[in-house]
């Protein structure tokens, strides 16, 4: 079974280690996403390890959907077939459910809706989303729930929180299952519960101490960052985080910026993932301690600086602004695989100095260095 133990603590923010079948993760981390099995940017599993990824995420609908989790399964998991050794965690495909509104129908044994790809007809519900994930043989399995819009009106939102509850008891079902199968792939699988309830905090509290008492392998706050403000987002965070189990890992879904990572440390947050990073890459934006930058900017052309000074990411090492610039506007692939590295590395290194920060007692003054460092470089 896996083992979360509990390190250091500063204020509600938590530093601990998560050890799994694939291999130990420090916490706070940031999840690299790669939605159907690679990260978008042309980027390698190699390049992974070199820009110190420890967990990568992927997307139980979109590998369902292409090129199929029964292929997956006997091409041997998906750990196998991406050729990466270190734990991947595989969302539910309940998002999907979310982001796919036009395409979709919910009912309590679970959801009809059509492939974005060529509209075919797909059934999902906690035990198709348990198998598939089950298929994919991924580290951490994530429970299948309804993400409500967080504009919903209170009574929609009740109605859907509580189905999440009863949809949570046959995820932890199936899986427990699955796990018992000899020929499923990975029979040390984890399941994490998710934490909905949009922007009602009483609701957020009452289905936390629900699926707190399901003792799950880790707890999850979804159906933020879909449209609310940073502010309630943050409200959301301080009213729901502490009645989540402190002894298990907590994970922000589909959060955010550098800044909401350090905003949901300091709430208690062990797991975030973003698409930010990786898409920002391929528009030619990249981080830095000062703020973004648009590498298409003319003021670029001539700079034969890197994208940031001391920085040890692959495309810092070896090109230069002006050089990237080039890329990018010739439209070639290299600057987007680039920029994306420089902005991964860029997320995995916060993180790392995050846990730095905490193993030695000055979060806050590491927190508000960072925050003071990001508002400047966005003036300019």
């Amino acid at each position: 079974m896996a083992q979360y133990t509990l390190m250091k603590t500063e204020g509600r923010a938590k530093r601990a280690k998560f050890e799994t079948v694939h291999g130990t993760i420090q916490t706070p981390v940031f999840m690299n996403v790669g939605t159907i099995g690679a990260i978008k940017g042309a980027v390698s599993t190699q390049d992974l390890y070199e820009i110190g990824t420890q967990v990568e995420l992927s997307n139980t609908y979109h590998l369902h959907v292409r090129p199929g989790d029964k292929i997956v399964k006997q091409l041997g998991g998906l750990h196998k077939f991406m050729n990466w050794e270190r734990p991947i965690l595989t969302d539910s495909g309940g998002f999907q459910v979310f982001s796919l509104a036009k395409l979709r129908k919910i009912k309590e044994e679970g959801v009809h809706f059509q492939s974005h790809i060529d509209g075919h007809k797909i059934f999902m519900g906690p035990e198709e989303s348990m198998q598939i994930q089950s298929n994919l043989g991924s580290t951490i399995a994530m429970a299948f729930d309804e993400c409500p819009s967080s504009v919903a009106d209170r009574d929609y939102v009740q109605k859907s929180v509580e189905r999440t509850t009863r949809w949570l008891a046959r995820c932890k079902k199936e899986m427990a299952r699955l796990n018992s199968l000899p020929d499923t792939i990975n029979k040390e699988q984890l399941l994490f519960g998710i934490n909905q309830g949009a922007v009602y905090e009483d609701i957020r509290i009452e289905h936390a101490k629900e699926i707190a008492k399901m003792e799950l392998d880790g707890y999850a706050v979804g159906g933020l960052a879909v449209g609310e403000t940073h502010e309630e987002m943050y409200r959301i965070l301080d009213a729901v985080v502490p009645y989540l189990p402190q002894d298990k890992p907590t994970y922000l879904m589909g959060v955010g910026t550098p800044a909401n990572i350090l905003e949901g440390v300091d709430r208690g947050i062990d797991f975030f993932d973003c698409v930010y990073p990786s898409r920002n890459g391929r528009h030619g934006h990249v981080y830095t301690n000062h703020g973004k930058m648009n590498m298409f900017n003319a003021k670029y052309e001539l700079d034969t600086r890197p994208i940031e000074d001391g920085c040890g990411c692959p495309a810092c090492r070896h090109y230069s602004r002006a050089y990237i610039r080039h890329l990018l506007k010739a439209k070639e692939m290299l600057g987007m695989r680039l920029c994306v590295l420089h902005n991964l590395y860029f997320y995995n290194h916060m993180m790392e100095e995050i846990r730095d920060a905490l193993d030695e007692g000055r979060f806050a003054e590491y927190k508000k260095m960072r925050l003071e460092g990001f508002a400047a470089g966005e003036q300019k």
